[in-house]
């Protein structure tokens, strides 16, 4: 494959040493108009990646906050040409931060697989994160994604064993998406010494970068498990604020876009931080 804007953008992080941030929102969540202005957003927040999740009716890898988010999408109308329209009109005017479409493999079955990769790569989509498609299946999905200048990103988790790691790794490219906890999105709190030995035992097997999701929620919580890690995910934390700035009619606030853009800066910020000196 050729360098993608996934690549370039961790690369950067490596020279500015420190760990990016991913976040996550669903497409058309609450509405359209306020996902795209949210989408635009992210980056001078302080997102260095961005997952757009596709809405489908039974994410079942999802916890309740993601849940209501892509029920709320698909009562607006979200589909998969609006979350397609998304990222186009994101790329008007960000022509550098990648974004990752992520979500589950029926909405793309339907849409068409070589229909939705001709029109991902052509809105400006960088790689896809399909949970519930195996390596077993990379034909399927991953290798004709692969072939159309996507990366394709796998999900490692607390379970994954010897046996399997090679398997997930095999044909994964951009990065990897460490699962913290075992579980659904946004439930329970990860461990942040487990995890690091468990992207200990990632890197000894890649050289891709590792990306930690799952549970994350604060700042704190970022910084601390970015530690040995070239990325930290958060998504429930701001689908959940997207949820509680909503108006008793399920609408968008005034304040919404701006009470997720805040919580996003002071992630970033967290992970901006240099190491406080230890004094000997």
């Amino acid at each position: 494959m050729t360098e993608t804007r996934i690549d370039r953008r961790f690369a950067a992080l490596k020279r500015e040493g420190r760990a990016g941030l991913v976040t996550f929102v669903t497409g058309g969540d609450p509405d359209y108009e306020t996902s795209l202005e949210l989408l635009k957003g992210l980056p001078g927040a302080g997102a260095d990646v961005i997952e757009l999740g596709m809405p489908f009716s039974d994410p079942m890898a999802d916890g309740p906050a993601i849940q209501a988010a892509s029920q709320r999408a698909l009562k607006g109308g979200q589909d998969m040409h609006k979350t397609l329209a998304m990222v186009r009109a994101f790329r008007e005017d960000d022509e550098d931060t990648p974004i990752v479409l992520m979500g589950y493999y029926n909405p793309i079955f339907v849409f068409g697989v070589d229909t939705f990769l001709k029109e991902a790569v052509a809105a400006g989509v960088d790689g896809l994160i399909v949970v519930d498609v195996p390596p077993e299946e990379d034909e399927e999905l991953c290798l004709p994604a692969m072939q159309a200048g996507l990366n394709f990103i796998r999900l490692a988790t607390p379970t994954t064993d010897e046996r399997r790691l090679p398997k997930v790794l095999a044909n994964t490219s951009g990065f990897v998406y460490y699962v913290s906890i075992a579980g659904i999105t946004g439930t329970g709190a990860p461990d942040a010494a487990k995890v690091q030995a468990h992207i200990g035992r990632i890197k000894a097997k890649t050289d891709l970068p590792v990306a930690v999701g799952f549970g994350i929620k604060t700042p704190e919580q970022a910084k601390a498990l970015s530690e040995g890690a070239e990325a930290v995910v958060v998504g429930s934390a701001l689908v959940k604020t997207i949820e509680e700035n909503l108006d008793e009619n399920g609408r968008a606030a005034a304040g919404t876009r701006d009470q997720v853009l805040k919580l996003v800066g002071s992630l970033s910020a967290a992970l901006r931080q240099p190491e406080k000196a230890v004094a000997i």
